[in-house]
């Protein structure tokens, strides 16, 4: 059986981590550098760095934050946010990226996954989902711009897409859940996983160690994501692989 992964997630705005609620009501967290470090050090399995202003502003790629990150860690790390062709891919993959995040600019073209999965490889290429619930149309679509533009995207559409034009991996947000601390979207997560055969990282909800134990056991994602709760320190990374491991969840430990 596969091993499942904690991961935390920096969302980068301005050089400084921050968080919100449903992509709401940000505030500052702290510096990017230094936490990736931290959790270097606590267990992470893996590290997300997004770049969450990118793409909205239009700003360069913080090459030297993300350069500066890579160096303190020991564990793979992906970079999205602003990416808009295959030069910037090589840009960070070359500055200490082990993976690519792409949202915005996949939607916009999707034939650039495919280019970006033959030119990188497949599992250099995770596609970012941030999925909402629209109850008139009773299905979820897609959002970009840092979950400020609904596309005409139906998610579940999406991630068949996605995956027969090369991505490696998927990494999903529940909107609806983001910042919420009730739990994972699961049945979005089920569906989802039973669509594609690629791995999948559930986003949105985490709020304490049960819900990562529930989110394994009630889906069959790879992954569980999350980012207040692990930089508010209510929960270390390794209770929630202790809770996981005791409820009979495989872990994998770094």
């Amino acid at each position: 059986m596969i091993k499942k992964r904690i991961i935390p997630c920096l969302d980068v705005k301005d050089g400084q981590v921050v968080k919100g609620i449903q992509f709401k009501q940000l505030r500052e967290i702290g510096d990017p550098v230094k936490m990736a470090k931290q959790y270097n050090a606590l267990g992470a399995d893996e590290l997300v760095f997004l770049d969450i202003s990118a793409t909205e502003t239009g700003h360069a790629l913080m090459i030297d934050v993300i350069r500066k990150t890579a160096k303190e860690l020991f564990i793979p790390l992906t970079i999205g946010g602003g990416i808009k062709n295959l030069a910037d891919i090589s840009q960070l993959l070359n500055a200490g990226a082990d993976k690519v995040s792409l949202n915005s600019a996949a939607l916009a073209n999707p034939a650039f996954i495919k280019e970006a999965s033959e030119k990188f490889g497949s599992q250099c290429i995770c596609i970012a989902i941030d999925a909402q619930w629209e109850p008139e149309e009773e299905d979820w679509f897609c959002y970009t711009h840092g979950g400020k533009k609904r596309t005409a995207k139906r998610t579940l559409e999406w991630v068949k897409e996605v995956e027969a034009l090369g991505a490696g991996e998927l990494l999903v947000t529940s909107m609806d859940y983001d910042g919420m601390k009730q739990g994972f979207d699961h049945r979005l997560l089920r569906l989802i996983e039973q669509a594609v055969h690629i791995p999948v990282i559930a986003s949105g909800g985490g709020g304490n160690a049960r819900h990562f134990a529930e989110l394994f056991k009630e889906t069959n994602v790879s992954a569980g994501l999350a980012a207040s709760i692990f930089h508010d320190e209510e929960i270390l990374i390794a209770e929630v692989k202790d809770s996981c491991t005791k409820k009979g969840v495989p872990m994998r430990y770094v």
